[in-house]
């Protein structure tokens, strides 16, 4: 085995004379590592592959485009570069060596020896789950703290810009820019000619970047030329207090926003400096109503600030409890998945900024422009794959992160595409696969032409919905939306037995009839919907849909066991095929009991005997695999070894250096390459095993109880025997 090899399979990596990393990286050294990650906005990462210092990089977007962002420290007059790669002509001085790389599911901590000074820099991404105003803060923060490592006072002193590059995906635009001075400084950037809800190579075109720090004594800051300004400190080890009003193109003598603190003296550990670097825009969605009306939404942070100076200065004040609050939160995570493994704690942790930064919590606003704080609609990005508003079924694999953290996000997500089929506008019997093709555009599909995953997001939505019942105890679903749940249903009662030639969330696999494992998920969504009608006290239909989704097992066992091997096939008929039927995932989830335990034996066992060096194949069209749902697999295998070895074969994939993109969930299993997508919140799925242990403790609590009763039986619903799916639509296959 290599020396690479054996540090890929440590959980702290040391320094590897064969390896690229020469830093301790805990718990490993991933593709790319989250720096500022809160929005589909703001989501600068340090891109690594097989390792690359926090200085021998910029910093970059999730597509790969430059973020300018800067830092020196000067120790007894001697200047090194700890952030970025900046070149100033001219000027002299040193790279900072990284001697430690740390990161957890909030927190990106580096630590540059700088001469006889190490400086701690903590990239502190909060994820505030129950704090809907300060989950919706697009705001993250950076912090500074040196520490003398030889026992000796030096004189130090500390540099960070960032640049107009955090504002546009096209550098030849235009940008202005102004400086407020007061108790705190506060950088903001912007284009001078903005595209309201416009994306440009994935960046808004609307909004502007902040730059924020206290004003501190020995706190001084500068706009201006990158070089110039830079040059200002490594020369001076302090800015000069002045503004560049020259506004001009992002690439035209590359404009930046700096700030220097003095520390003094420093014998010991210094008090940390802390920057807030963020993106905000108002409104940051446009949504659907009723009558094909458009209604602007705005971030959830404005029903408590007046103004972003406002939430800029409160977000600096709460640094000290928001990262008591991070750290308890990354203690908890960390032990409730290293119960599981130490490679499952890691790879929880990687994924945990990555699923939250795709998403936006927002509300509209009053007559008067206040915002209506009863009115909170959650807002997902697909990122790097299709660009979507609420994608049904990549809201589906993120579904534990939710459930984990807070159920109450997961109907936030819900809610826009609940509201918009509730007006009648999306003409289709089934649910639809998003709530618009571009974000932040949640205009819909009226003309019916969004993509067709007809039985897939019909089972999701009917399986998100009662999970986050029993999660969260909250019926309002119920309530509001009895008759959409069940005209999905009776969609899945025709269809979901013997599936027509669909995609479905794999859907770069392609279209194929009779899939296996869509037949499981719209089986679960029927017996789903028995529950959800049992809890609205409609005992006579809830019955019906659980005769019908048992007689659908009994059926789908017959048309989908390989009769040539022990498995399930890929489709009907094919007896060879395979894949992985994650979407089993559902009945353990749920607690229903549908499918019967020797299913999950027989897959388990055969998975075992088809893992390649990454990881099980999706299915047998190709070797490659997902990696959320390896997870979902790795959940309801029946036996720990194969639970760790799809657990290990992702891990190794995350750690394996073979990218240098943020985590990307669709890869090779042959020699862990990447087949595409990167920063998808698709890797909330990877926290399966935590929202199933959460769940499954949660209807053991309630087992004992009984069903409320929220709504009168609807006279129109309509039994449907349980032969009518199966016998509509044999024609479809043969065996």
């Amino acid at each position: 085995m290599s020396v690479l090899a054996t540090c890929l399979q440590l959980n702290v990596f040391v320094a590897c004379a064969a390896a690229a990393v020469t830093w301790t990286a805990t718990p490993f050294n991933p593709a790319s590592i989250p720096l500022a990650v809160r929005s589909p906005y703001l989501s600068a990462w340090l891109n690594q592959g097989s390792g690359t210092a926090l200085n021998a990089d910029w910093p970059r977007f999730w597509t790969g485009s430059i973020l300018g962002w800067a830092g020196f420290i000067k120790v007894d007059g001697t200047a090194y570069n700890f952030l970025g790669t900046p070149s100033v002509p001219s000027v002299s001085f040193q790279k900072s060596v990284q001697k430690s790389m740390t990161f957890t599911s909030t927190q990106s901590t580096f630590v540059m020896t700088s001469g006889p000074i190490d400086l701690t820099v903590n990239f502190l991404s909060p994820v505030e789950p129950t704090d809907l105003v300060k989950q919706s803060l697009p705001l993250s923060y950076l912090t500074l703290t040196a520490t003398s490592t030889d026992g000796k006072s030096h004189s130090v002193q500390v540099y960070t810009d960032i640049s107009a590059e955090w504002v546009t995906g096209d550098d030849s635009l235009t940008a202005n820019w102004s400086t407020t001075v007061g108790s705190t400084l506060v950088h903001q950037v912007q284009l001078e000619d903005q595209t309201p809800f416009g994306e440009v190579s994935d960046r808004i075109q609307q909004g502007s970047a902040y730059y924020a720090t206290t004003a501190a004594s020995g706190t001084t800051y500068q706009t201006g030329q990158d070089i110039v300004v830079r040059a200002q400190f490594v020369n001076n080890g302090t800015l000069a207090n002045t503004q560049d009003k020259n506004f001009r193109a992002v690439d035209d003598d590359w404009p930046v926003f700096a700030f220097a603190h003095d520390l003094g003296t420093v014998s010991g550990t210094s008090s940390p400096i802390t920057i807030a670097v963020g993106h905000v825009r108002d409104p940051a969605v446009e949504y659907i109503v009723a009558g094909g009306n458009i209604q602007d939404r705005s971030l959830f942070f404005w029903s408590q600030f007046s103004s972003v100076g406002a939430a800029i200065s409160s977000f600096l004040g709460d640094f000290s409890s928001a990262l008591s609050r991070a750290n308890t939160f990354d203690a908890k995570v960390q032990t409730d998945a290293t119960a599981i493994s130490s490679d499952y704690a890691g790879l929880v942790a990687l994924s945990m900024r990555q699923a939250f930064g795709a998403t936006e919590i927002t509300a509209s606003r009053n007559s008067d422009g206040s915002i209506n704080t009863s009115d909170i609609l959650m807002f997902m990005k697909e990122i790097s794959s299709d660009g979507n508003v609420n994608t049904v079924d990549v809201i589906f694999p993120s579904w534990a992160i939710w459930l984990y953290t807070n159920p109450a996000l997961g109907k936030y997500l819900l809610l826009p595409l609940f509201e918009y089929q509730a007006t009648g506008q999306y003409p289709n019997k089934w649910a639809v696969h998003d709530m618009g093709a571009s974000y932040p555009k949640a205009l819909g599909h009226n003309d019916g032409n969004d993509e067709m995953m007809p039985l897939e997001e019909s089972g999701n939505m009917l399986i998100m919905t009662l999970s986050y019942i029993q999660k969260s105890g909250d019926q309002s679903l119920i309530t509001s939306y009895y008759n959409l749940l069940d005209q999905w249903t009776q969609f899945l009662i025709a269809e979901a037995l013997i599936p027509a030639n669909q995609i479905s969330t794999d859907d770069f696999a392609g279209a194929l009839p009779n899939q296996t494992n869509l037949a499981i998920k719209g089986i679960v969504g029927i017996k789903a919907m028995s529950e959800i009608a049992s809890l609205a006290g409609n005992s006579s239909v809830a019955s019906n849909y659980s005769s019908i989704a048992a007689s659908y097992v009994t059926q789908w066992q017959d048309f989908a066991t390989s009769k040539t091997g022990p498995h399930l096939t890929l489709n009907y008929g094919n007896d060879s095929s395979w894949g992985l039927s994650y979407n089993l995932y559902g009945d353990k989830l749920l607690g229903l009991n549908l499918f019967p335990e020797s299913v999950y034996q027989m897959q388990t066992a055969w998975y075992s005997s088809h893992n390649n060096s990454f990881g099980v194949p999706l299915d047998t069209r190709h070797t490659y695999t997902k990696s959320d749902w390896s997870i979902l697999s790795a959940a309801i295998s029946t036996t720990t070894a194969v639970r760790d070895l799809f657990i290990s074969a992702v891990h190794k994939y995350a750690a394996d250096g073979e990218s240098s993109q943020p985590l990307g969930d669709w890869y090779e299993t042959l020699d862990g390459s990447v087949e595409g997508f990167r920063a998808r919140p698709v890797v909330g799925g990877h926290l399966a095993l935590l929202a199933l242990q959460t769940a499954d403790a949660k209807l053991e609590s309630s087992a004992a109880a009984s069903p409320t009763s929220l709504i009168s039986p609807d006279p129109s619903v309509i039994t449907v025997k349980a032969s009518n799916g199966a016998s509509r639509r044999a024609s479809r296959w043969s065996l």
